[in-house]
């Protein structure tokens, strides 16, 4: 199915229209409920004298022109009247008429026939290197158990979520501000091109769209929609990471938290989250049992920690517990060799994983 002409023209004018959403911004005018405006409503809102030039522009539209060009920048225009869209996005007013796709759009129609929920990873730019680590184990625990992992590919936690969902071969979506088909920041166009290889980037705006500030916060309901529970890995107190996770209890998804050191400001807000009820994920255990049910991911999987040998499962045990290196397992040599032979093969079976400076991070 192609994209409708109504669905097609309604994002020309939202595109046009984004330097005007901006200075609305400005103006403390809420977001949401400007994109959740009709065409007609959206134009008198923001136009201004230029009302007339926009709105003959808007009725002039050249919808098979449109699509030529998202054929030229290999992006499939999926719309809210397409099988492949999600419903769970269709439950906020404000819900994008078209989710531009570059990439698989197979992975829409996975998430649009409930085969599978999604999960969003969301968090500090200027995470730390544990935070990095936790969500990268995230990432990876979730996508391995056929969870889609659902962030933004910024800086910092959300690359580092993508990064370990295509270490395992997905699925994962990252949602954009801009065109699909640019990458941003510009410094992840390894992984932006990763992703539209083997998974999908999508958003709600043209291909070759430069987004505005506005667009982000409008890239962050997306995420949420699509989301049966948003992770907070690391956000400051005034981290839009917190806005993603507003979003989420808005829409009465569920929002969870990776605690943080209390004396870090960068894990303000995400500790404040936890103060607030927020879900307690210590690892991806916690959060497959939160989006599949107590037990089914390790049903899928196959692994659990109570099938392990007794020691194995008192060293993951001790290793979740904050004893996460080898120094900190092991008094002496004969200790050290023992602890490294056991580490390795709980990551070979999945639960562990080695990160920078050979702390090991829980995984399942």
């Amino acid at each position: 199915m192609t994209a409708c002409d109504d669905c097609l023209r309604r994002t020309a004018l939202v595109a046009r229209l984004a330097p005007h959403v901006e200075r609305a911004r400005h103006e403390r005018r809420r977001l949401r409920e400007l994109l959740a405006l009709s065409d007609d409503e959206l134009i008198a809102a923001l136009s201004g004298d230029r009302r007339g030039e926009i709105a003959r522009a808007h009725e002039h539209f050249d919808a098979a022109r449109a699509r030529e060009r998202a054929a030229i920048a290999a992006i499939d225009p999926v719309c809210r009247h397409d099988e492949r869209y999600p419903p769970c996005l269709l439950e906020a007013a404000d819900a994008p008429s078209i989710l531009h796709v570059a990439g698989d759009a197979g992975l829409l129609a996975r998430l649009a026939g409930a085969e599978a929920p999604a999960v969003a990873i969301v968090g500090a730019r200027r995470a730390g290197a544990e935070g990095l680590q936790v969500a990268l184990a995230l990432g990876r625990g979730l996508a391995a158990a056929g969870v889609t992992v659902v962030s933004g590919m910024a800086l910092g936690i959300d690359s580092a979520a993508h990064a370990g969902a295509l270490e395992v071969g997905g699925p994962t979506i990252t949602v954009l501000a801009g065109g699909a088909d640019v990458a941003y920041p510009a410094s992840k166009r390894h992984l932006h091109r990763e992703l539209v290889r083997t998974q999908a980037a999508i958003s709600e705006m043209p291909p070759g769209f430069k987004p505005f500030r506005w667009c982000f916060p409008a890239r962050n309901r997306t995420i949420a929609g699509l989301a049966s529970l948003t992770i907070v890995v690391e956000a400051t107190e005034r981290s839009g990471s917190l806005i993603t996770a507003d979003l989420a209890q808005e829409l009465g998804r569920s929002v969870g938290a990776v605690p943080g050191s209390v004396t870090a400001s960068r894990c303000a807000g995400s500790n404040a989250l936890l103060r607030d009820g927020a879900l307690v994920i210590r690892h991806a255990q916690d959060a497959l049992d939160e989006a599949l049910g107590i037990g089914v991911a390790t049903a899928l999987t196959g692994r659990r920690p109570e099938d392990l040998e007794p020691a194995l499962r008192g060293l993951l045990r001790r290793v979740e517990d904050g004893r996460d290196t080898v120094s900190a397992l092991a008094a002496t040599p004969a200790e050290a060799r023992q602890a490294m032979a056991a580490l390795s093969e709980l990551e070979l079976l999945g639960f562990l994983r080695r990160g920078p400076g050979g702390r090991y991070v829980r995984l399942l």
